[in-house]
């Protein structure tokens, strides 16, 4: 959950609301991308998590941080979260499904950031 001591998160709803699903699409894709390892036919799908968990991680801490470049990265973190959740959608593995859920929430809050 955002600091709601930070102001300007605890000011806007928006803001708030994307820095929690960036936080659980880190979570969501360091699960999915560990257990694809090993699995040939899952090497895109561990890649793609493993680039949205550092995208997102960072873009959630450029919101705490009231960066200037944090539209920038929310346009960017909305383009890899919505390739990374139709790679996950292709697999039936749980961990894939649950990773395109969440990426599916931050993709979207960060669109409206990033507008």
């Amino acid at each position: 959950m955002a600091l709601t001591q930070i102001d300007h998160v605890s000011e806007n709803e928006l803001m708030a609301e994307c820095i929690d699903n960036c936080l659980a699409a880190v979570q969501a894709c360091e699960w999915c991308a560990d257990e694809c390892l090993g699995d040939s036919d899952m090497e895109e799908c561990a890649r793609l998590c493993r680039d949205v968990a550092d995208l997102t991680a960072m873009h959630a801490r450029f919101m705490a941080r009231n960066s200037n470049y944090s539209p920038q990265l929310a346009q960017a973190c909305a383009g890899a979260c919505e390739e990374c959740a139709e790679e996950c959608e292709r697999h039936d593995a749980e961990h894939c499904q649950v990773c395109a859920e969440v990426l599916r929430d931050c993709a979207e809050t960060c669109r409206e950031m990033a507008s």
